[in-house]
């Protein structure tokens, strides 16, 4: 009877002291699975694999209900994301997004100078998006246009990436037309991130 009771109190220990955790880091190292215990109300974890210039940077991280698998492509920068909801559940990385099988897709994507150039899509990006982020200088407010491949998954949850402006998305062979735009490349790099670090 006392083992019983024992046991019984030790579960319930156990059970009301555990709380949800995912690996969390940001490098670009093979070993990326530091565990860390997520806020509260927190019960999704976030493996994101991110390109640029030919760096590779694996982020693991809690992250939001409605957390997108997929990918979304700049262009020249990448980003593929894998969400999954029980703990310590993000333990591989995301695919690198270099290695999705080309779709048929094409979207325009602005390259600094302007978003007349055009990427081939991949993977399960079927959509081409375009954005609007606001950028506070020196010599005043401007804004920035963003342009690429998206998948339909991260389309559906636009109001998780915070300081974009008009995130829309759309089906169809280089349907978010050519636009003349100044870009900054720092900027856009950051921006590839947005999505990835919900908090």
């Amino acid at each position: 009877m006392d083992l019983q009771i024992t046991v019984c109190l030790l579960f319930i220990l156990f059970a009301g002291g555990h709380s949800f955790s995912c690996h969390q880091c940001s490098n670009t190292s093979s070993s990326c699975n530091q565990a860390s215990q997520c806020p509260t109300g927190i019960s999704n974890c976030l493996s994101a694999t991110a390109t640029a210039n030919g760096t590779i940077v694996n982020i693991k991280s809690c992250a939001p209900a409605g957390c997108p698998n997929g990918s979304i492509n700049f262009g020249t920068e990448q980003v593929s994301s894998l969400c999954c909801n029980t703990d310590l559940c993000n333990v591989q990385d995301a695919p690198d997004p270099r290695n999705n099988t080309l779709n048929e897709g094409k979207c325009y994507y602005c390259d600094g100078q302007s978003c007349s150039k055009r990427v081939n899509c991949a993977g399960s990006e079927d959509r081409c998006f375009s954005a609007t982020v606001p950028l506070s200088t020196t010599s005043g407010n401007q804004s920035q246009v963003l342009k690429g491949c998206v998948s339909k998954s991260i389309c559906n949850v636009t109001n998780l990436i915070p300081g974009l402006d008009g995130f829309s998305c759309c089906e169809g062979f280089l349907c978010n037309n050519a636009k003349s735009v100044t870009q900054s490349f720092l900027f856009l790099c950051c921006s590839l991130l947005f999505f990835i670090l919900l908090h």
